[in-house]
């Protein structure tokens, strides 16, 4: 799909007048610690209400996701769907024990770690706010299993990406160049937001303008700038 190049040629700084001076058409979420509460919040609820050995919760998930894990490790494989959230529960499962030795249940296991990842109400109200705007908005997410709120998703976002439907996950350069011909934009037209600086270094190193996601009010600073709101 050809990528829109509206303003491109026009230098910034320097556009006529009545031209549209913002720097981006469209804005790129992640979900789960940018339109959620943070990660580290639902997940320790989570190990709380279960009395999970979090030394063991800690070890498994840096072997599973840290920069130097291998290709096809469990999460890896989850988030690009190759493993059901079945077999991954089970998997995981396997790795957890709860502090007073008690095996950890395997079905409903991802729905119980995410059950208070509930969405962060300054976050939404930003993307709506953009979309009445009229800047674009999308969803790029790396999926574990497929607990989103559907009907939200289709009301914030004009554009869904979600790893585990397309075989593809972030930082991998092609979930964003797929992204952003899903949009019809390019890079430099576009900002992405990750709580992951990883995710981050992946949308930057395909032209994104791409920032770590701390908390709604940076990130709605960042948007301003980028769109020169404050002119």
């Amino acid at each position: 799909m050809a990528r829109k190049t509206r303003l491109a040629s026009i230098p910034t700084g320097r556009y006529p007048r009545g031209v549209d001076e913002r720097r981006i058409d469209a804005v790129v979420l992640d979900w789960g610690g940018v339109l959620t509460v943070s990660v580290p919040a639902f997940i320790e609820d989570w190990l709380t209400s279960e009395n999970i050995d979090r030394d063991r919760y800690g070890a498994t998930v840096r072997g599973w996701m840290g920069r130097d894990a291998a290709p096809d490790n469990p999460v890896f494989r989850l988030e690009t769907g190759e493993l059901t959230t079945h077999e991954f529960e089970a998997l995981l499962a396997a790795e957890l024990v709860t502090l007073d030795g008690r095996e950890v249940a395997s079905t409903g296991l991802l729905r119980r770690m995410f059950g208070s990842a509930h969405p962060d109400p300054a976050m939404v109200d930003l993307v709506r706010g953009l979309r009445a705007d009229g800047i674009t908005t999308a969803l790029l997410s790396n999926s574990w299993g497929e607990g989103y709120p559907e009907e939200l998703l289709l009301e914030l976002f004009d554009t869904i990406v979600i790893s585990g439907r397309i075989g593809l996950r972030k930082p991998d350069p092609r979930i964003f160049e797929h992204t952003l011909d899903r949009l019809g934009l390019p890079a430099h037209r576009c900002v992405f937001f990750d709580d992951a600086p990883v995710n981050v270094e992946g949308a930057r190193a395909v032209g994104m303008h791409a920032h770590r996601h701390t908390d709604a009010e940076s990130t709605r600073a960042v948007i301003d700038q980028l769109r020169g709101a404050a002119a």
